[in-house]
């Protein structure tokens, strides 16, 4: 900001005798932006013929730290050049001072080494990574459960219209590549289910083998995974950018809740689409069986239909949809946890993004082999 009195500063070059080059300072160096920088220096530092590099500051004002700084560089690109540096010709205090940052030389014994950990230190570096992350992920749904009964109550800083777009965007915006991937795996549940089949005179079972993949485990998880990779990367980039940006302070500051007003309506918005989502990819999924079936084994349209409704039960049905709706959750939370964890760069934008999508794919995966073991267990 400019003052009163205040006098740009200046920084200018030109050549006295044949290899000496003079850098003029002049103005008042107090400023910590706007100070002139010292490329044209480094540029006629190049220049073979130069001998020796000296000052005028005959229209020298105030000045402080920010000038010191740059005659160091400088100093710094003279040594390099392998030209002279005559700092004698400065001001006397500013001399003084540059002698006295030269006069004792750095230490080469002084600099730290790197030592390269061993290998209980990355264990345990591991270890405390984990627990941190754990218990990080713990006080999220902590966060998440209180929100849920703050919106119950209707105390919750949370808008229906936000809830309603992320719905729109997670949902029928998503239903082109949903489609698209589990018509391509019921087609090859189909071809593989058939290959082997076919081998005992059991092609018919084709549609069973379909039917049940697909309702019971292929249709929600590969639903979770197209959204992890989709919205849940989404999620971390948009509070990412908000945290890069300052606005989650910006929220804290007017006392507005980040998490009530930017996590929950996304996490309700995946809740409510999720079962849907399953309930379409089972259908898609079904269709590519039938049309390989129909199309490839001779396998009559009527009969595939009644084999595929006498193999799917009703608790199948009902355990992939609550499947989806569980991997939901996962993605909402990985996705807004990383989010809100960003650094403040742009790069920790992508870092978090990353780091969404492989959480939520690996909770997913995870979490599905849980429910295997329960259900065995349950016989279910």
């Amino acid at each position: 900001m400019s003052q009163e009195g205040h006098i740009p500063p200046r920084l200018a070059l030109r050549h006295k005798d044949p290899g000496v080059l003079v850098v003029e300072i002049a103005g008042d160096w107090l400023d910590r932006t706007g100070l002139p920088g010292v490329s044209e220096v480094e540029k006629e530092l190049a220049d073979d013929g130069l001998k020796a590099l000296e000052f005028e500051a005959k229209d020298l004002g105030r000045w402080d730290s920010a000038l010191m700084v740059r005659i160091l560089a400088v100093h710094d690109l003279c040594a390099k050049a392998n030209v002279e540096f005559r700092a004698q010709t400065l001001p006397k205090g500013l001399a003084k001072l540059i002698a006295l940052s030269q006069a004792v030389p750095e230490k080469s014994d002084t600099a730290r080494k790197e030592v390269a950990p061993s290998f209980l230190e990355r264990v345990g570096e591991s270890g405390l990574a984990t627990w941190t992350g754990g218990e990080a992920m713990l006080s999220f749904i902590g966060e998440s459960v209180l929100a849920l009964l703050k919106l119950v109550r209707g105390h919750a800083q949370f808008r229906w219209r936000d809830m309603v777009e992320v719905m729109q965007s997670c949902g029928p915006r998503a239903l082109g590549i949903v489609a698209l991937i589990n018509f391509l795996i019921g087609l090859i549940l189909a071809f593989v289910g058939a290959t082997e089949l076919a081998r005992f005179g059991a092609s018919i079972y084709t549609a069973d083998l379909v039917a049940v993949a697909a309702v019971r485990e292929m249709g929600c998880i590969m639903t979770g995974i197209i959204l992890c990779g989709r919205t849940g990367a989404a999620f971390a980039a948009q509070l990412g950018t908000m945290k890069v940006n300052q606005e989650i302070e910006a929220f804290q500051t007017f006392g507005i809740s980040p998490f009530e007003f930017l996590v929950l309506p996304r996490m309700l918005a995946l809740i409510l689409m999720m079962p849907l989502l399953c309930i379409f990819a089972d259908l898609i999924g079904i269709a590519g069986g039938f049309l390989v079936s129909t199309l490839m084994l001779n396998v009559a349209p009527t009969v595939y239909l009644n084999r595929t409704v006498e193999s799917i039960h009703l608790s199948s049905f009902l355990l992939g949809v609550f499947k989806g709706s569980f991997f939901g959750v996962i993605v909402a939370l990985t996705g807004c946890l990383r989010g809100l964890q960003c650094g403040t760069n742009a790069a920790a934008v992508g870092l978090a993004t990353t780091s969404a999508v492989v959480t939520g794919i690996t909770w997913i995966i995870a979490s599905d082999g849980i429910f295997a073991v329960i259900c065995s267990a349950l016989h279910i």
